[in-house]
C-alpha cells in the first residue's frame, strides 16, 4: 500500500494524493509511505522515484542487511531496524530523504510510523523531511526501552526467587533471557554505529539543525547498549551464583553419602564375618552373643558418627547454610 502526504507552501497538507500531484510548485515537501508494498507498489518505486538500484535491492532483500547510511546523488539511504516486540526479531524500515522529499519502505506495519504519519496530518507545516526521519529513528530506539526494562524486571525476580522456583527452572529462564539479550544486542550495536555516523558525517550539512536531536537519540542508544552489558554480566553472576550453589549442594550430599558408606563398612566387616556359617565359631556359642554383637556394632556406628560431626564431615541446618550462601553470594 502506498500512502502520499503533500505539505503545501502556504502550510495546507494533503493526504492521499496521487504521485503526480506530488511534483507540483506548489508543494513544499512531500512524505511517500510504502507500507507493506505489494509487487505493483515496488515497480512504482522503480520507475517513478528512480531510486539507485543497490538501493533498491538493500529494500527487497528477504534477509536483515545491517543499519547503514549511504550517499546518493540528490538523496541519502538511510537502513534501519526496529524490533518485533514477541520474537525480538528485527526488521527494516528503509528510508530515502532529501530535503524535499521522505519516501519511507517497510514490508511489515511499523507503529512508530502510523503515529508520526497522524502528526503530520495536523503540524505537517512545522516538519520537513529531516524532522521527519529524526521522528522515525527516535521512536524506534524509544521502542527499544521497554524490551530492556523487562529483562531487568526478569532478573531481579530471578534472584530473588519470591515464588520458589527450582533451580533447574530459574537456570532455564535464565538462559532464554540471555538469548533474548543476545538478539537485542544484535539490533542495538549497529543501530548505535549508525547514529554516530549521522551525528559526524561532514557531508550531512542539511542535518546540521536536527544534529542535537540526532545526538540525544545517540546517547540514548549507548544507554541502552551499557544497560544490556551490565545486564549480561548480572546474568552471568547469577549463572555462577546458582552452579556455585549447586556445587555446594552436590558435595554436600557425596560427603553424605560417602560418611555413610564408611560408617557402614566395619558393620558389614562384622555381618559378613560372623555370617560365614562355619561350625566352630566359638562366639556362635555364646548365650549373649547376639546381642553383644549388636551392641558392638552400634558402638562402632555412634562413635564413626561422633567422629566425622567432629571433624566437620557432617553437618545438619544445610538448608539454612544454603539460603545464607546465597544472601552472601548476592551481596558480592
Amino acid at each position: 500500500m502506498i500512502r502520499t502526504s503533500a505539505i503545501l507552501n502556504n502550510g495546507d497538507v494533503l493526504q492521499d494524493v496521487p504521485l503526480s500531484r506530488i511534483k507540483e510548485d506548489d508543494v513544499k515537501w512531500y512524505w511517500v509511505d510504502f507500507n507493506e508494498p505489494a509487487e505493483k507498489d515496488i515497480r512504482v518505486m522503480k520507475r517513478f522515484f528512480q531510486f539507485h538500484p543497490l538501493a533498491i535491492e538493500d529494500c527487497l532483500d528477504d534477509f536483515s542487511e545491517r543499519p547503514k547510511l549511504d550517499f546518493y546523488d540528490g538523496y541519502i539511504f538511510v537502513l534501519m531496524h526496529a524490533i518485533n516486540k514477541k520474537s525480538l526479531d528485527s526488521y527494516e524500515v528503509n528510508l530515502f530523504v532529501n530535503s524535499r522529499f521522505i519516501v519511507t519502505f517497510h514490508k511489515e506495519p511499523v507503529n512508530e510510523i502510523n503515529n508520526l504519519w497522524k502528526a503530520v496530518s495536523e503540524e505537517g507545516d512545522l516538519l520537513s523531511p529531516f524532522t521527519i526521519m529524526h521522528g522515525i529513528v527516535d521512536r524506534l530506539v524509544d521502542e527499544y526501552f521497554p524490551l530492556i526494562y523487562s529483562i531487568e524486571d526478569r532478573l531481579n525476580s530471578i534472584e530473588e526467587n519470591t515464588n520458589e522456583e527450582s533451580d533447574s527452572n530459574l537456570m532455564d529462564e535464565l538462559f532464554d533471557i540471555r538469548h533474548e539479550m543476545s538478539k537485542l544486542r544484535r539490533t542495538l550495536v549497529p543501530m548505535r554505529d549508525l547514529l554516530y555516523r549521522i551525528s559526524n558525517s561532514g557531508r550531512l550539512n542539511a542535518l546540521k539543525e536536527e544534529q542535537l536531536y540526532f545526538n540525544d537519540v545517540y546517547d540514548h542508544l549507548i544507554k541502552q547498549v551499557e544497560m544490556l552489558e551490565s545486564y549480561r554480566d548480572f546474568s552471568a553472576d547469577i549463572r555462577d551464583n546458582y552452579l556455585s550453589i549447586n556445587s555446594d549442594k552436590m558435595n554436600n550430599i557425596m560427603m553424605t553419602l560417602t560418611v555413610i558408606t564408611t560408617i557402614f563398612m566395619p558393620l558389614t566387616f562384622i555381618a559378613g564375618l560372623y555370617g560365614m556359617n562355619f561350625v566352630y565359631m566359638p562366639e556362635l556359642n555364646e548365650q549373649n552373643g547376639y546381642f553383644i554383637v549388636l551392641g558392638v556394632m552400634t558402638l562402632i556406628a555412634v562413635i564413626m558418627f561422633g567422629f566425622f560431626v567432629k571433624i566437620g564431615w557432617l553437618k545438619f541446618g544445610g538448608r539454612k547454610r544454603r539460603r545464607k550462601r546465597r544472601r552472601l553470594l548476592k551481596l558480592k
